[in-house]
């Protein structure tokens, strides 16, 4: 079952990771977007918990970056809260 929300972050993720210059920043973000993938087709998806952790990492990384990154981000982590407003719990 495919989670379209969580699919619309890991190409905001990508599309961030294609804007940096920065090797590390662009590592940290292809290995968030391969997370999102793989989110987005598993069996059970994430929970509250594990998107906090991404939704960590992806604002330290926005706020570091800017630009592009940023704004490609923003757009990442408005799909994660889309989906969050779904899940159970917190």
């Amino acid at each position: 079952m495919a989670r379209d929300e969580l699919k619309n972050a890991a190409e905001s993720i990508e599309q961030a990771a294609d804007a940096t210059s920065d090797d590390e920043a662009q590592d940290r973000l292809q290995t968030q977007a391969a997370k999102f993938e793989d989110y987005a087709t598993a069996d059970h998806g994430p929970d509250h918990g594990q998107l906090a952790r991404h939704e960590h990492i992806l604002n330290e990384i926005a706020d570091d970056e800017g630009g592009d990154v940023a704004s490609n981000l923003k757009d990442a982590l408005e799909s994660i809260t889309e989906f969050r407003s779904t899940l159970e719990g917190v």
